[in-house]
């Protein structure tokens, strides 16, 4: 009967870090769709850069221009995935804030592709960056990835990676900043 039980010790050990691991992802996902949405530290707050991007329509975003209002900037790119989920979320909670300013921002291709995927997803305000600098500018790690800044002119959130309850975010953000 001891043979068996100290047998077993190893498998009720990891019946236990599986627990425990289970437990961290969903504390994780609770956190990164209940809590983060909603926490817009002043303190964490930085000035926005001076931003400027070529649209689509051969108009021009400069962000400065943009004071005295609420920007999302969604940096994505026409091969990623994720993006292809969260851009029309996106997309559907501009139309319904009209007076949102939301940039879908398109970083590292060429205007041929990124006019033909805006097409596809009757994507609205997109502009480009061909160059790549706003990853930069942003600190984009991975895409997706939206950049709240408020009216002042600060970058007061940012949410990387698909987020199904992105609208949330944006609109507690648009409410509170």
């Amino acid at each position: 009967m001891r043979v068996n039980e100290a047998a077993r010790a190893p498998a009720r050990i990891a019946l236990r870090i599986a627990d425990t691991l289970a437990i961290v992802a969903i504390a994780f996902a609770v956190w990164k769709i209940f809590v983060a949405p909603r926490s817009f530290f002043a303190a964490q707050a930085y000035p926005a850069p001076a931003a400027a991007f070529d649209r689509l329509d051969g108009t021009a975003f400069r962000l400065a221009q943009h004071r005295g209002q609420t920007v999302f900037l969604d940096f994505f790119a026409t091969w990623c995935a994720p993006c292809n989920i969260e851009l029309p979320l996106v997309e559907s909670w501009a139309a319904r804030n009209p007076r949102a300013v939301v940039l879908a921002v398109d970083v590292g291709e060429r205007r041929p592709v990124v006019e033909d995927y805006a097409r596809r997803l009757h994507l609205r305000n997109v502009a480009l960056d061909p160059g790549n600098r706003a990853r930069a500018l942003f600190n984009v790690i991975g895409l997706p990835t939206i950049v709240a800044v408020d009216r002042r002119g600060f970058v007061r959130a940012k949410w990387e990676g698909l987020n199904p309850q992105i609208a949330l975010a944006m609109a507690n953000a648009q409410a509170k900043l």
